[in-house]
């Protein structure tokens, strides 16, 4: 019995952020919808000494041959150490045996695909099918690969990006803009970034909102996808009363972790309110934008169904290039 070990370097030159990874991930989002899926609630653990905190993820999906299960560090100071804000790993299982079959050694870059491809499922379930402006709120990795994403999923032409450090921001832009060929600026008010904008998309790690109710124009589309954990808050609750459709990854997550709790805790909702799931509206079963002038808004808050997918599809590529090592 062996174990395919894949690095970082090696799960780079297999998979990328592009048409099929987004498909890889929509199909894992509507099995949620049209699947025994079983998906456990998130393990979650908060350093708050060093800014850190540490998430344990995984499903099983009926049809797929493997499970993943994935422990993903996030400490968002180390980028003043010069190190990345996320790593971690993933270990991929026979889901007829439970045997080990690969561990994925990918410092976080499969969690970043995989966190880009579901903001793409996103726009491409409830954004204008003309979107051509973007915001982009946040300068990190995720705020380019969120950028990248809509691109395969709608005709952006255009986008806003903008950061606590203008400087960064401005770096972001012109780097974005080069590499994708369309035009970007940075913007250093918030308010001025989302005017006029189709989609929005907010990146950070922010613990008090970057994006308010009053600013938003009818036809938008808002992906947050910041708000992972109980203390972060991206979005002013009212947005969420505001919007014609609000969609959650995971109802039973946002609640919990995403920017419905925030709106649960200033009473715009209650807990018990019942709001739609993105796997729902992929497969069809809900409707997701109803007229041209919707506001709608998805909760990402990051799914263990993503994990197994991505996974699943980087060793089926790294096996068909003979990547990796046998242990």
């Amino acid at each position: 019995m062996s174990i395919l070990i894949l690095s970082e370097q090696d799960l780079r030159q297999a998979v990328t952020l592009d048409a099929e990874s987004v498909s890889c991930i929509e199909e894992a989002i509507e099995s949620l919808a049209t699947k025994q899926v079983v998906m456990p609630p998130i393990l979650s653990m908060e350093i708050p000494e060093f800014n850190g905190e540490v998430d344990v993820k995984t499903a099983y999906v009926p049809g797929l041959d493997s499970f993943a299960i994935k422990i993903s560090p996030g400490f968002f100071d180390n980028p003043k150490l010069g190190l990345p804000s996320l790593n971690g790993l993933m270990v991929l299982f026979s889901a007829q045996t439970g045997i080990v079959e690969a561990v994925l050694l990918d410092n976080g870059y499969l969690t970043d695909l995989r966190t880009a491809a579901a903001g793409a499922v996103a726009a491409k379930a409830l954004s204008r099918a003309d979107s051509k402006v973007a915001t982009i709120y946040g300068t990190g990795l995720q705020a380019r690969l969120q950028l990248e994403a809509l691109c395969l999923v709608r005709p952006i032409t255009s986008a806003r990006i903008w950061g606590r450090s203008p400087d960064k921001a401005k770096a972001t832009a012109s780097e974005l803009s080069e590499k994708l060929g369309i035009d970007i600026k940075a913007f250093e008010s918030e308010q001025e970034a989302a005017k006029g904008a189709d989609i929005l998309v907010t990146t950070t790690p922010s613990q008090s909102p970057i994006l308010m109710a009053d600013w938003l124009e009818p036809g938008q589309h808002v992906t947050a996808m910041g708000s992972d954990a109980d203390y972060k808050n991206e979005i002013e609750p009212a947005i969420i009363g505001k919007a014609n459709l609000y969609v959650a990854d995971r109802l039973t997550q946002t609640r919990k972790l995403g920017e419905l709790r925030s709106a649960i805790a200033a009473a715009v909702v209650t807990g018990e309110t019942q709001f739609p799931e993105l796997g729902t509206i992929v497969a069809g079963t809900r409707p997701g934008r109803e007229t041209e002038a919707d506001i709608t808004v998805c909760d990402l808050t990051g799914m263990g169904v993503q994990d197994t997918a991505i996974a699943t599809l980087a060793r089926q590529r790294a096996m068909a290039l003979k990547a990796g090592a046998e242990f």
